[in-house]
C-alpha cells in the first residue's frame, strides 16, 4: 500500500540528496533503520514527528518536505527589511518594546492601554517583546 501524501517521500529524498547523505546516515540521524528510510522515501510510510524533528537538525527544510513550498521563500527578507530588522535587533530591549507598541498602534492592533499603563502606548515599566504584544491584540 503506497501512501504518497502529496510527494512527502520524494521531497524527503531530495533533501537527503541535497545534504549529500546516504539513506543509512540520514536514517540514523532520524533514529530509524535504512529500510524505514527507504519506505519514507518511496511513500510506503509517512515519517513521524520525532523523526522529522531529528532530521531538521541536519538542515532539512521541513516546510518543503511537508508542503512543497520552501521555507526560504517565506522567510526571505528584502534588503530594506533586513536593514530594519538588523537595526531593531541592535536596540536595547526597552527601545524594542517601544517600537513594538508603535507598530501595533499604526497597524490598528493596539486596543486600549498597554499592560501596566494608564495610557495607550505609555508603559510604567519595560516589557520584553512577548509581554509587549500579550493582551493588546484583538482578532
Amino acid at each position: 500500500m503506497e501512501i504518497q501524501a502529496n510527494g512527502i517521500g520524494l521531497r524527503l529524498k531530495q533533501e537527503r540528496l541535497r545534504l549529500g547523505l546516504s539513506q543509512r546516515a540520514f536514517g540514523e540521524v532520524g533514529g530509524v533503520e535504512v529500510n524505514s528510510q527507504g519506505k519514507y522515501e518511496s511513500g510506503k510510510r509517512l515519517p513521524k514527528s520525532d523523526y522529522l524533528a531529528a532530521v531538521a537538525v541536519l538542515g532539512v527544510d521541513l516546510l518543503y518536505v511537508l508542503t512543497g513550498q520552501s521555507a526560504s521563500v517565506i522567510t526571505a527578507l528584502s534588503n530594506c527589511e533586513s536593514v530594519v530588522l538588523g537595526n531593531y535587533r541592535a536596540l536595547p530591549k526597552e527601545d524594542q518594546a517601544t517600537i513594538s507598541r508603535v507598530i501595533l498602534t499604526i497597524s490598528g492592533l493596539l486596543i486600549g492601554p498597554m499592560p501596566g499603563s494608564d495610557k495607550v502606548g505609555r508603559s510604567s515599566g519595560v516589557e520584553d517583546e512577548s509581554v509587549a504584544l500579550m493582551g493588546v491584540m484583538r482578532q
